[in-house]
């Protein structure tokens, strides 16, 4: 996950991941590490023309990077950049950059509703691999800036792509969130920045 921070404000950064398949593509490069295009059009399904095009996209704006002692000929390996991905606050958009936010937001709620079902159904066939936890705590603002750069740490700490994991080591989903206990916004509350995608 590395502790390089990523604030994600570009229009241009923000378009390149509103496209579902290129999130799909960055999920398979986190879960599996690195691929080409006839590789990941075995995985996703695509043809090896339109991922070029989504490879390249994602490229341009700092999500992958090629690995040259790996590509060769017209064969090119692609690699996810390990990065602390985060949204940046309401105030910092402009509508355009906004509307894309929202969009993103959109489809990336439904994949979180299906891994949160998955883990609900699923969670006794994992066994140890399954780990979930809940809690209410009462925090300022600032507190809870705190505790979510701790916890961001302890992501960055733990975080492993693929080509350095332990051996044994399996691809685990990580989620995390915080909320008013109450559904009104705390006084004088504001935009804050949220995690990344």
């Amino acid at each position: 996950m590395g502790n390089r921070i990523r604030q994600l404000s570009d229009p241009g950064a923000l378009k390149a991941l509103g496209h579902p398949l290129r999130q799909r593509i960055l999920q398979h490069l986190g879960i599996h590490g690195p691929a080409t295009s006839t590789t990941l059009g075995r995985a996703l399904g695509e043809n090896t023309g339109t991922l070029s095009y989504h490879l390249r996209q994602l490229e341009s704006n700092g999500f992958i990077e090629e690995i040259p002692e790996r590509s060769t000929g017209r064969e090119r390996w692609w690699r996810q950049i390990s990065r602390d991905l985060r949204w940046p606050s309401a105030d910092q958009l402009d509508e355009e950059s906004q509307q894309l936010l929202d969009e993103i937001t959109e489809f990336k709620v439904e994949e979180e509703l299906q891994l949160a079902r998955r883990f609900f159904r699923d969670h006794r066939r994992y066994g140890e691999w399954a780990k979930a936890s809940r809690g209410l705590t009462h925090l300022t603002k600032e507190e809870l800036g705190e505790f979510f750069e701790a916890y961001m740490e302890l992501l960055s700490r733990f975080g492993r792509t693929p080509e350095d994991a332990s051996p044994g080591a399996q691809p685990v989903f990580v989620r995390f969130f915080t909320m008013p206990a109450s559904e009104q916004p705390p006084a004088g509350a504001g935009p804050v920045p949220d995690s990344g995608p």
